[in-house]
């Protein structure tokens, strides 16, 4: 049901008006400005089929005169026509006796208005064909025609109705729909709603003029227009209020508007606040004619701290005029809106911030390691709040390899999230030192330590060499990982359980297995596979029959795509089946050819710059890339100097053709080589800067048993 429809209830707290029937059960109409203003002489008439009966008791007050008189014709017209009297018996009847029955009203008839109420218009063409429920409801009315709100219990009902929908908005948007929605047309026959730009968050002081932008209109649809309503004077095709309204309004100082916004209270339009002030909120030469008489309210929108809005409301002609208990119906829904618009532009920052967090903590983008393709995946546990602990990474190592990380912060919290970054760095930094596997998760528990009794997060941490495609993989109480082979066969790694990081005085044990070219290794956290409709051990199961359906799909010889695989396992959650984030990395291993590798040891003396040189051009005359020949000679001739030269145990040279052209030269020696400019005068210190100018990348990494200083050129 729509919760705008207004509908009358008979209510026990409305005031009664003269000239009308408490014992009514539909009560009675509110004063109009009209009956105001009648002259305090004039009696009532009423006409005699609609004449009330008198139901005073002893000891009431005395009626009013117009009361009176209409009890008094009553019982004389019911007299007249011979009614039996249903009070004293004796012959001596008063008002409090004496009730003709056949002048008992009928509840189920419309009740004609009194002559100081004037009737709605239109509302006499309907009056003997729609009975009093309709027609308070509106149904059967032609278009255009009003919907009366002029009861008390009217109006209590449509703004505790118009409050709630205006309530269940949580952004921006839903709230000021939810206002338009629920004024138009019940309230209004057209809203619009200025919201100020940018709005202010929480306590922020704004910079610069107030500027407000029209947000939003809304009116009756188009079907429903009459003439000489609020429309344009050359009304534009499209008939939008937006269209012949400006968008955008600086408020100027101490100018008319802002005294009415300074002023909070809504106002008539007809006010001597608002006569300037619209032109100023809606353009001095915007053809919007508003229509006259207190057919307008200027509500200004105040939140916690300060004026953010204004909302403008509109009747036609044909409607009635809004009158002053309407004013404070119009200050309950911007005062309703406009608190709720403050909290919605708070939760909106705070969803931002959580929003950002998660992003920054999380890679943007994965590397391209030689011989491995990466694909990924993250889905929040609610897009309301986009903050978990779960989180993946890829780092490259020394020597083409990468580190494949999957880790699982307890919670999906703001502080998970935290902690899953100071994890995830410490993670990145123990790769650079390129640390085994079991010795990264032992001082990532020993962090998770210092961080908090309290902190606790499962991890699996994977180095993968696409030269000896050999994969070593230490656990820390994750969900074991999903090798898929190339044939199609899907098998769940026997990999120790171990504890989880934050335990505290526990070994990790790292296992090295095979990890053939055209496999595909799954790695992921504990929500894929686990759900209040299944444990674990069943999810994975159903995950590994999964992975293996999806490899039957492009047959024994073809991996499935990486993007389409996670699509696919992804397919396996059903609605309402995850209460936690969910980190998904997958990995196909490439390798590197045996062909494409050449691996020397060389001595550390003199001679080995020399014999590296040679070493490098028989292998690239024999890939037939002689014409990087001059370039790969210098560049290794100075690498491999620098390498001898401190160096106590044998120095190792190799290179990888790939897509590019990789050399790598490894050394007993911690110290890392600095790039500096050498001054003219220096023997030594350019071989570092020919390496930067020549490469397309060069780095070096520190090892647990020294360092490699490595380079790349383009084949091409």
């Amino acid at each position: 049901m729509d919760s705008t429809r207004v509908t009358e209830h008979p209510t026990s707290h409305e005031r009664p008006q003269s000239g009308a029937s408490p014992a009514d059960p539909r009560g009675a109409l509110l004063r109009t400005p009209e009956a105001l203003t009648m002259p305090a002489t004039e009696p009532l008439q009423m006409p005699p089929t609609a004449a009330l009966p008198a139901q005073a008791r002893t000891g009431d007050a005395p009626a009013e005169p117009g009361t009176a008189a209409c009890a008094k014709s009553s019982q004389d017209a019911s007299a007249g026509q011979g009614a039996p009297a249903t009070g004293d018996t004796s012959g001596t009847s008063g008002p409090e006796h004496s009730q003709p029955a056949a002048s008992e009203p009928d509840p189920h008839r419309p009740r004609p208005a009194p002559e100081g109420i004037p009737a709605q218009p239109g509302a006499e063409q309907f009056s003997g064909s729609t009975d009093g429920q309709e027609r308070r409801r509106g149904d059967g009315l032609p278009p255009g025609s009003p919907m009366p709100m002029r009861r008390d219990g009217d109006r209590l009902r449509f703004v505790g109705a118009a409050t709630r929908r205006i309530a269940r908005g949580i952004d921006l948007d839903e709230i000021v729909m939810g206002l338009c929605r629920a004024t138009v047309p019940t309230f209004s026959d057209a809203i619009l709603v200025y919201l100020r730009e940018p709005l202010p968050v929480g306590d922020e002081r704004p910079v610069g003029p107030l500027v407000l932008r029209l947000r939003r209109t809304d009116r009756i649809p188009a079907e429903r227009d009459t003439e000489g309503g609020f429309m344009p004077a050359v009304q534009p095709e499209p008939a939008d209020l937006a269209e012949v309204t400006a968008e955008l309004c600086e408020v100027r100082p101490g100018g008319a508007l802002a005294e009415v916004l300074r002023g909070v209270r809504p106002v008539f339009a007809d006010s001597p606040a608002a006569r300037d002030a619209l032109p100023e909120l809606i353009g001095e030469d915007s053809p919007f004619a508003l229509p006259t008489g207190q057919r307008a309210i200027l509500a200004p929108l105040r939140g916690r701290r300060r004026v953010i809005g204004a909302a403008l409301f509109l009747r036609r002609p044909e409607r009635m005029a809004f009158e002053q208990d309407d004013l404070l119906v119009a200050a309950q829904l911007a005062t309703h809106s406009a608190l709720g618009i403050d909290k919605a532009v708070l939760y909106g920052r705070e969803a931002y911030i959580a929003d950002e967090l998660q992003r920054t903590m999380l890679p943007e983008t994965l590397p391209r390691p030689t011989g491995v393709r990466l694909a990924h995946r993250y889905l929040p546990a609610a897009e309301t709040a986009r903050v978990g602990g779960d989180w993946y990474d890829a780092i490259p190592l020394p020597g083409s390899r990468v580190a494949l990380v999957v880790g699982d912060v307890m919670g999906h919290s703001m502080t998970s999230a935290a902690i899953m970054g100071q994890l995830r760095t410490t993670a990145q930094t123990l790769a650079g030192l390129d640390l085994p596997p079991q010795e990264v998760l032992h001082h990532l528990d020993e962090q998770a330590q210092r961080l908090g009794t309290d902190r606790m997060a499962t991890c699996l941490y994977a180095v993968y060499d696409p030269v000896s495609h050999r994969i070593t993989i230490a656990n820390a109480g994750h969900p074991p990982p999903v090798l898929l082979h190339l044939g199609g066969r899907a098998e769940v790694l026997r990999v120790p359980p171990g504890a989880p990081i934050g335990v505290g005085g526990v070994d990790f044990e790292a296992v090295e297995l095979d990890a053939p070219a055209g496999a595909t290794l799954l790695l992921y956290t504990d929500d894929l596979v686990e759900s209040r409709l299944r444990d674990v051990w069943t999810g994975i199961e159903q995950l590994r029959e999964k992975l293996a359906a999806t490899a039957q799909l492009t047959g024994p010889d073809h991996p499935p795509p990486l993007e389409a695989l996670c699509d696919e396992v992804l397919d396996m959650l059903g609605p309402g089946d995850r209460d936690d984030d969910i980190a998904l990395l997958a990995a196909r291993f490439d390798g590197i050819a045996p062909s494409d590798v050449a691996y020397w040891f060389l001595e550390p003396e003199e001679m080995a710059p020399g014999r590296a040189r040679r070493l490098a051009r028989h292998a690239l005359s024999r890939w037939g890339l002689e014409e990087l020949s001059d370039s790969v000679e210098l560049l290794i001739s100075e690498v491999v100097t620098n390498a001898v030269r401190y160096a106590s145990r044998p120095v190792t040279l190799r290179l990888l053709r790939t897509d590019v052209l990789r050399c790598e030269v490894t050394d007993d020696v911690p110290q890392l080589p600095r790039l500096r400019q050498a001054r003219a005068t220096d023997e030594g210190g350019r071989g570092l800067y020919l390496v930067n100018k020549l490469a397309r990348r060069w780095g070096a990494t520190r090892l647990s048993t020294g360092k490699v200083v490595w380079f790349e050129l383009n084949q091409a």
